[in-house]
């Protein structure tokens, strides 16, 4: 029964910024690789972000420099801080993980319900 669970989305001007959150509850053993994706209307799924289980990051070229991605172990969150957004920044955002449920289980791939980021004037 794990969930993810995003937070922080919004409507913003060009220019603005929001920070996007996303915290893993329920039965976890362990947390390996975070991410976040995106899809805008008539667009496939993109890669925004991912941030591994030791902190290393990558980020896609659209969104490097303004875009950063983290993670708190402790508390099983990740989060996206998005800066000088721009109109095409709009989409559905959605968090993604895999996650072990006890140590003998497969690892998961688990989805957040998404969260609508809208920037425009």
């Amino acid at each position: 029964q794990v969930q993810l669970v995003e937070s922080g989305g919004g409507l913003v001007q060009p220019g603005g910024s929001l920070r996007l959150s996303c915290v893993a509850s329920g039965s976890i053993f362990s947390i390996n690789v975070m991410g976040w994706y995106r899809q805008a209307p008539g667009k496939q799924r993109e890669l925004v972000a991912l941030v591994t289980s030791g902190g290393s990051t990558n980020a896609a070229d659209s969104v490097k420099g303004r875009f950063t991605i983290s993670r708190d172990n402790a508390k099983n969150t990740v989060y996206l801080q998005m800066n000088s957004l721009k109109p095409e920044d709009t989409a559905v955002y959605y968090c993604n993980a895999l996650i072990k449920y006890s140590r003998d289980s497969f690892y998961g791939n688990y989805w957040g319900q998404g969260t609508q980021v809208t920037v425009s004037s």
